[in-house]
């Protein structure tokens, strides 16, 4: 099993609640729309939540399994990890400029225009780095990097906190989740279909806006917190919206039967270092809280609206009593997927049939605010947010029937994959059309829309990619298939037809050995090829699974990416620890250089790579570094003290 990430902004330990359509199976079943009803008082959602955790005997999260700790950016990796480092998934763009200014390249996001939260971010003059409890402002309008600024961020003793960041101007939004640790309670080890228990620990998520009119002196301008976990963040112009998942905890021998209200909704406080005040109220009114017909949960899903130009201490909000898995953005719409409550699971292998994921659209078509726009639901599990993309105001899932933790082999049916269209309809998201059967007996590893085609890929020995024509919504339909060995996990339009993929090399028994880089003519939908492949020894990259940790830099047709390669031996001058710059174009993948950070056994794992002017600049927790673009040579190099 990969090892997650050290750039992973949280593991979630739990697996969310899914939902039962009883009856015919979800493959043979259109979608209905969930509509959801809202509390007219305090009381009726105080009374609501006091029946339903007494049905449900908890807080509506039946089965839980284990993921790792969150680890911070400034943790090295142990000398004595041999194996490959992974975590999630996405696109990205270059920033446009003035005539004669700078170029540089954005986050690697999923929809140009749409920013997303990360680790890193630059204006084409300053490089801003939220990391290991610190916001640093290095300079990079020189020959050399220059750090000027730095500023402490929010911690928690005894836990843990992951920080990410947006950038506006001269206003900097940081986002983070600080964590303190639960307990984790084994059940007995007689038989491997049991889990451990957990006693989930308290998250707080805090938002805190930063002045950076000066950057040598970064100052905290306001903060809001409230309890729950960040989950994930969208920003189109000056307009943010943050989702927040709250889980309801019962406090020392009070049962949730008898808590109150600020136990379902949390309150949210806000401090003011202009003002020197502080503010507090709950994170919605009681009327502003929705819920599905059907329990899902006494779980908050809250879209906190932030118009970063005017600041924090005017914040749009709404709440639906829901969970909060997957986050998409488009340019007029705000998408959140969750799985719904059921009734207690044995265990981990115990899934009902027929489960759906349920997912809530919010309109985000005006600046500063949003408002809920209806739900619809699809058959089983999304992967991840490349699952989902909007085109023309609808919708495609696509989703698998089979859940991502379930052992393989132990499914009671051959998994299936498929790709639903939805369209609100009615006050709610309706399903249009569908295609299934894709990857019999395989689950999805990698997703990716680009205007009317998509591209998925499942994978259990071998991997199908199969190529969709979405140009009809009523009526998609898979018009290609090719099957080569491995899989691609992260899928990236690089243009004139040409699709790159980054996953595992994997044997004929379906064993992965190895990060593959793989560049497919997908000119001809009905004929997708591979025109080459590369396959970097035993180990893996981040951008496998971490759509931030992917650089395209189009204007010079270069890809970057980082990677971690070890020999089986366990001879660590055989290994690799790093990043490789890949030049791509129709003729195929020839690389450009390598960049490390560190020497001998302090070699620290490159996590982001972005391009200012003609310099790339890459990112561990050892430093900065700047490089030539073009070769990918060490230029100068920025430490971070520890």
């Amino acid at each position: 099993m990969l090892r997650p990430s050290v750039w992973s902004t949280f593991s979630i330990a739990l697996i969310a609640s899914v939902g039962v359509a009883s009856g015919a199976s979800a493959a043979k079943r259109p979608a209905a729309h969930a509509r959801l009803v809202a509390f007219d008082s305090c009381r009726a959602l105080v009374g609501y939540a006091h029946a339903n955790a007494a049905r449900a005997g908890g807080p509506g999260v039946p089965m839980r399994v284990l993921g790792a700790a969150p680890e911070e950016l400034a943790r090295p990796v142990p000398a004595s990890a041999k194996g490959p480092a992974v975590q999630n998934d996405a696109s990205a763009v270059a920033a446009p400029a003035p005539d004669g200014a700078t170029t540089f390249s954005g986050t690697n996001v999923q929809e140009a225009g749409i920013d997303e939260p990360d680790v890193v971010k630059t204006d084409g003059t300053h490089v801003i780095v939220a990391a290991s409890g610190l916001l640093r402002v290095i300079d990079v309008t020189g020959d050399a990097p220059r750090l000027v600024g730095t500023l402490p961020l929010d911690g928690a003793a005894g836990g843990s906190t992951a920080h990410q960041l947006l950038l506006r101007g001269t206003r900097a939004l940081v986002l983070s989740t600080v964590s303190a640790p639960g307990d984790i309670t084994p059940v007995g080890v007689a038989t491997p279909r049991q889990v451990a228990k957990i006693a989930p620990g308290t998250s707080k998520t805090v938002l805190t806006e930063v002045d950076l009119t000066d950057p040598a002196a970064p100052e905290v301008a306001r903060t809001m917190e409230l309890d729950g976990q960040y989950v994930d963040a969208r920003m189109v112009g000056g307009t943010v919206r943050v989702v927040v998942s709250s889980t309801p905890q019962a406090a020392g021998a009070q049962p949730l039967t008898r808590a109150k209200l600020r136990t379902f909704v949390p309150a949210t406080t806000i401090r003011s270092r202009i003002s020197g005040r502080t503010f507090r109220r709950g994170v919605v009114p009681c009327d502003g809280v929705r819920r599905p017909e059907a329990f899902s949960g006494l779980g908050l899903l809250t879209v906190l609206t932030v118009d970063l130009d005017r600041g924090l201490y005017d914040v749009d909000r709404d709440a639906v009593m829901a969970g909060a898995e997957t986050v998409y953005g488009s340019g007029a719409s705000l998408y959140v997927a969750s799985r719904r409550w059921v009734p207690g699971l044995a265990d981990a292998t115990d899934v009902p049939a027929g489960t759906r994921t349920e997912i809530h659209r919010f309109d985000a078509s005006q600046p500063g605010a949003t408002t809920y726009a209806g739900s619809g639901t699809v058959p089983g599990f999304v992967l991840n947010q490349f699952a989902l993309s909007e085109q023309d105001g609808a919708l495609r899932v696509a989703s698998t029937d089979e859940p991502a933790w379930l052992p393989e082999g132990r499914a009671p049916t051959p998994a299936q994959s498929f790709v639903t269209v939805l369209r609100p309809q009615g006050g709610g998201l309706v399903q249009v059309g569908q295609v299934g059967g894709l990857g019999h007996g395989q689950r999805i590893f990698g997703v990716r829309f680009a205007g009317t085609t998509g591209y998925v890929v499942t994978f259990r020995q071998t991997d199908p990619l199969y190529t969709l024509d979405l140009s009809a919504p009523a009526a998609p339909r898979v018009v290609g298939e090719l099957e080569i060995p491995g899989y691609s996990a992260y899928l990236h339009p690089i243009g004139d037809g040409l699709l790159l993929g980054i996953g595992q090399e994997a044997d004929a028994g379906g064993r992965t050995v190895g990060t593959q880089v793989s560049l497919f003519d997908v000119s001809d939908l009905a004929h997708p090829k591979r025109i080459q492949h590369v396959v970097y020894g035993n180990g893996s990259s981040d951008a496998e699974f971490d759509p931030h940790a992917f650089l395209w830099w189009a204007p010079a047709g270069t890809a970057v990416l980082p990677l971690q390669t070890y020999d089986p031996s366990g001879d660590p001058a055989k290994g690799f620890t790093g990043a490789i710059g890949l030049h791509i174009d129709a003729q195929g993948i020839g690389e450009v250089g390598r960049v490390v950070h560190g020497t001998g056994a302090d070699v620290a794992p490159v996590a982001r790579s972005l391009v200012v002017g003609d310099r790339l600049y890459t990112l561990s927790y050892l430093g900065l570094q700047a490089s030539r673009l073009d070769t990918l040579a060490p230029v100068a190099f920025v430490p971070f003290a520890p």
